[in-house]
């Protein structure tokens, strides 16, 4: 059965005062374990901000590692989920799900794309 990396994107200088709302944080578990016990939730986690991390890349074959935050860049992958699911169109099922339980003050969006390999 294929697999599905859910990536959660924000803004992560644009999230609510307070963070998620405890109504919020009870929806995301009872989704979680919905998704666990239906066999589609594999792994799911959120990630530090940018301000902790650091990006590695090259150019003209030229390596360079530039430390958090990146200015450049509004929406950032701020968690993720691997699904197991039938096809696409269920993970983005799964993951409009995912998004729904967000209060309209939330700007959050999640790209779904397959995993390829084993």
């Amino acid at each position: 059965m294929p697999r599905f990396l859910s990536m959660i994107c924000n803004d992560e200088n644009n999230h609510p005062a307070g963070g998620p709302s405890d109504a919020l944080m009870e929806g995301m578990g009872k989704l979680i374990e919905e998704m666990t016990e239906a066999g589609v939730m594999l792994e799911t986690g959120g990630l530090l901000p940018t301000s902790k991390s650091a990006r590695v890349g090259q150019r003209g074959g030229q390596i360079a590692v530039t430390d958090g935050p990146f200015t450049e860049t509004k929406e950032v992958v701020g968690g993720y989920m691997i699904l197991r699911a039938d096809d696409l169109a269920q993970a983005v099922e799964w993951s409009r799900k995912f998004i729904e339980l967000h209060e309209p003050e939330w700007e959050i969006a999640c790209e779904v794309r397959e995993i390829v390999g084993a």
